[in-house]
Order: structure tokens, then sequence, then C-alpha cells
């Protein structure tokens, strides 16, 4: 028999964790896992832009999003120390990315300023990415102010960031468009 997917348990303002503990829907924890989850969403967009385009960008990209749904189970977790481990996510994961940031970034021109968000339309949806990656990880930072959590979380997100800026200004060098630098003057 195929279940209900609504439950009605928190038409009332809360929600479970893994484990069952109800908590309010904008309880941190679920601010943090709920914007991991929202990125998992833009990284989808992201996925479909590049179908056929960057192979070893678009396994890359399986392989957050993942890795994702495995940070966002363990935010849903109440962790009893720092030490407790991200399951399905390792140092080896950010040296992954590391390494397609620089693989990306070999092939860029030297920035001369601060780049405006836009361009391709892949690119476009990397900032989106990037955005919301960086608001997931202020999340992180905040719910690791309250609760336990392993830093490798936090350090994956501010990598991954890093790695959707990079993306974005690849998609728009290789597609010759041309980048649009800040003019605070303007």
């Amino acid at each position: 028999m195929k279940s209900k997917v609504y439950t009605l348990t928190g038409d009332k303002g809360t929600t479970s964790l893994v484990g069952g503990q109800r908590v309010a829907k904008d309880d941190i924890r679920v601010e943090a896992y709920g914007t991991v989850d929202e990125l998992n969403s833009h990284i989808g967009q992201v996925a479909h832009a590049l179908k056929g385009k960057m192979p070893d960008v678009e396994q890359l990209l399986f392989k957050v999003q993942n890795k994702l749904f495995n940070l966002g189970a363990y935010l849903a977790t109440e962790q009893t120390d720092v030490q407790s481990p991200v399951y399905g996510l390792q140092d080896e994961d950010v040296k992954a990315i590391e390494a397609m940031i620089d693989k990306m970034d070999e092939q860029l021109p030297p920035m001369r300023g601060f780049i405006l968000p836009g361009g391709a339309d892949a690119a476009v949806l990397c900032d989106v990415c990037r955005t919301v990656t960086r608001r997931a990880e202020r999340r992180v930072v905040t719910l690791s102010l309250e609760r336990p959590l392993n830093p490798l979380a936090q350090r994956y997100l501010n990598r991954l960031s890093d790695f959707f800026f990079i993306l974005a200004r690849y998609i728009n060098v290789t597609n010759h468009v041309e980048e649009v630098l800040w003019d605070k003057n303007a």
C-alpha cells in the first residue's frame, strides 16, 4: 500500500527530527537542513542546464547532491559531540571540490574586481547556488553555536560556495560571455 505524503502532524507548526523529537518549523536545526535541501533543488537546475556539456562537473554535482542529502540527515539528528561523523561525508569530498575548483580556475583570467552575478543562464543558476550555499553555511554556523556539530559540515559548505563562484565564472568565460564588474559609482 502506498503511503500518503501528508501526515497532518505539521499543521500546528512543528516537525519531527530524526529520532522523533518535535521542534518548531522555524527551529535553527530545521532552518539549517531546510536551506541545504533548498540548495539541493537549485543544484538540480544547474545539473539540468549543463546536461551533456560538462560531464566531469555533472558527475561532481551528482555526488554533491547525494552528499547534501547526507548532510541534511546529519543536521536533522541531535548530535552528542563535535566528533560525531557526518555519514557519507569525508575530507576527501572537500578535496574533490577543491580539485575541480583548481582545474577550472587554471583556465580563467585573473579577477580584475568584484564580478556582478549574471551572464549565461547556467552561470546565473550557479550564482543562485553560491548565495544559497552561503545562507546554508550561516545557518550551520548558528546551529554550531547552540549544538555540537562536526566542523566538516561547515567546511564542506564553505568550499561548495567557492566552487559555484568559480563554476559561474568558468561557464561565462568558456561561453565568451563578458564578466561585468561592479561599478561602485553606477
